[in-house]
């Protein structure tokens, strides 16, 4: 993991109702994999579903490893999982990236919607500052998610809010695969 400018692992955020936050972190990881670097995404979220980036990614491969944690969209839609099952994934997603982030293998490690595992109070806050606190220095660690906390924006080096302002579905236009899933 050899960093050529500063010489310094990021904190980055990117938050807010808006469309594209994990869209960002993995525009960010496709730039990453230009120099050659090693990127780790955790998914805390998604799970149950099928996804574009799922096999976009697998053509990436050997720089970037993706690892679907979560057991699907929480209390909504097709969701018939007793709650303490997601709460027991999301831990059980904590303790593996704290091992991905520690593992010095990767120079970017990407926690896809664990600001919302937050918010949906499946880990805690306490948890997430700790997996930013034992970062290496020169790791570059990326959350995505609505609804950030304070403390992590206040941690964090570089926030992206992504604020919705029109979207297709309010004119009754479905999700679009390769779009939105």
């Amino acid at each position: 993991m050899e960093k050529n400018f500063d010489d310094r692992g990021l904190v980055i955020v990117y938050t807010g109702d808006g469309k594209g936050k994990t869209t960002a972190a993995l525009g960010l990881c496709i730039r990453a994999i230009g120099y050659d670097e090693k990127v780790c995404i955790v998914q805390f979220i998604k799970g149950s579903w099928k996804y574009g980036e799922l096999d976009g990614i697998k053509r990436l491969s050997p720089n970037v490893e993706l690892y679907q944690k979560g057991l699907g969209f929480v209390g909504i839609i097709d969701d018939k999982l007793d709650r303490s099952e997601h709460i027991k994934a999301a831990k059980e997603a904590v303790d593996f990236a704290r091992e991905m982030i520690g593992s010095g293998k990767y120079d970017i490690v990407i926690l896809d919607e664990i600001n919302v595992a937050v918010g949906l109070g499946l880990i805690k806050i306490n948890d997430v500052l700790e997996l930013i606190r034992c970062k290496p220095s020169l790791l570059d660690l990326v959350l995505t998610g609505r609804n950030a906390k304070q403390e992590i924006i206040d941690i964090a080096d570089l926030v992206t809010e992504m604020r919705e302002i029109k979207h297709p579905y309010q004119k009754g236009i479905m999700a679009q695969r390769g779009i939105d899933f």
